[in-house]
């Protein structure tokens, strides 16, 4: 069974201290910690260091797409996209 746990910006790092997740859905423009800051943080955690994790973001330069890679991204979706993408690249980095 898949089990969706939706986290509020604020709490996503704590929770991810709690818990591993299967994968992880982030944006980069979210206050107090941007979503970079958020892979940086989470890739420093044993449990997530191989834990797929998608950037979903209006962020679209290849600057950003290169910061993201260098974080710790999986992959890069720019927004608006088309859900039926979002669910093939989901697919692809958990090995379905």
């Amino acid at each position: 069974m898949t089990q969706v746990l939706f986290v509020k910006w604020w709490l996503g790092l704590t929770k991810a201290k709690e818990r591993t997740v299967d994968l992880v859905l982030t944006d980069q423009n979210m206050p107090i910690m941007d979503g970079l800051t958020l892979i940086k943080n989470l890739r420093e955690l044993g449990s997530y260091q191989k834990v797929p994790i998608l950037m979903l973001t209006t962020e679209s330069s290849d600057e950003m797409k290169a910061k993201g890679k260098a974080a710790g991204a999986n992959g890069w979706l720019v927004k608006p996209f088309d859900p039926k993408r979002l669910i093939e690249v989901v697919q692809k980095v958990i090995g379905q």
